[in-house]
């Protein structure tokens, strides 16, 4: 693991390089979503760091980076998409990444497209899985912004050992049963992301100027951009991931852009890593056979 300094807050990642050893491929860079952590690439990256080296890192606030954050710093645009894209752009510099296709979960989804837009040709693609939007609807947002908040406000630290909690996380949006480990997992990220960074990315990211947006940053974009949704997912439906794909520029000429799996909920990396593995290899090589 290391450890920088982005926007005096600290980044935690890792880094595996390809056991293949060829330098010619992108790196691929992972972005968690909300209340998560990094770990949930990990079944991701197994099935890629054979051809391609792999970093994937914590957002500020979440995972491990929650122990660090700086609680001097309570300024809400800290927390925004283009603020977290930022952090990104530092780490990469960080690392020496001059060419990296960035593969995002949710929300962080949207900060991969942020990400793409800020750099540029520096990325060489961007792969949303369960990532999509650019609707929206009043009443829904405002609810689901009040219930956010609300369920951030009780996360006692003991929630954590309560017994059999961790099979109810392991089922929570998914539609494969994703094991106690992971449901482990997701119930201590739960608790243990800072209150600050969990509220000020959930408001920042569903404002009615930032959803719209989006739509507006992806039909700007010049480098290919793939979706991977879940046929089952509740909390970004098939529907919302195509309206946003639609505005790409290339979409009507990549009827592929969109990839829909079957009986899959919103944890698509953890509950068919094969299969979006297999997805990103595919997008990887058309875009290099398309690259003079």
């Amino acid at each position: 693991m290391m450890k920088i300094d982005t926007t005096k807050l600290d980044v935690h990642s890792d880094w595996i390089p390809a056991e293949s050893g060829d330098s010619s491929a992108p790196t691929l860079v992972f972005i968690h979503g909300w209340l998560l952590s990094r770990r949930y690439w990990e079944p991701l990256i197994d099935t890629l760091k054979v051809d391609f080296s792999c970093l994937s890192y914590d957002l500020r606030g979440f995972g491990t980076a929650h122990e660090s954050i700086d609680k001097s710093l309570n300024e809400p645009n800290l927390y925004t998409l283009e603020a977290y894209a930022k952090d990104l752009q530092t780490l990469l510099d960080d690392r020496g990444i001059d060419r990296a296709w960035l593969i995002g979960h949710s929300l962080g989804g949207s900060i991969a497209l942020w990400g793409a837009h800020l750099m540029g040709d520096r990325i060489s693609g961007v792969t949303c899985v369960n990532a999509g939007g650019g609707i929206y609807l009043k009443e829904e947002f405002e609810t689901f912004r009040n219930a956010g908040q609300q369920m951030l406000k009780f996360r006692p630290k003991w929630l954590a050992n309560v017994p059999l909690l961790d099979r109810v996380f392991a089922q929570a949006s998914a539609c494969q049963n994703l094991g106690r480990a992971w449901g482990r997992q997701r119930l201590v990220d739960f608790v243990s992301a800072d209150f600050t960074a969990a509220k000020g990315s959930l408001l920042e990211s569903t404002t009615e100027a930032e959803v719209h947006r989006l739509p507006q940053l992806v039909s700007e974009l010049q480098q290919p951009v793939h979706f991977i949704a879940g046929d089952l997912d509740r909390i970004m439906e098939p529907r919302y991931v195509r309206h946003l794909a639609s505005f790409h520029p290339k979409f009507q000429q990549c009827n592929d852009s969109v990839l829909e799996l079957t009986h899959c909920g919103h944890f698509a990396m953890v509950e068919y890593p094969d299969r979006v593995g297999n997805a990103i290899r595919n997008a990887i090589a058309q875009a290099q056979i398309k690259t003079p």
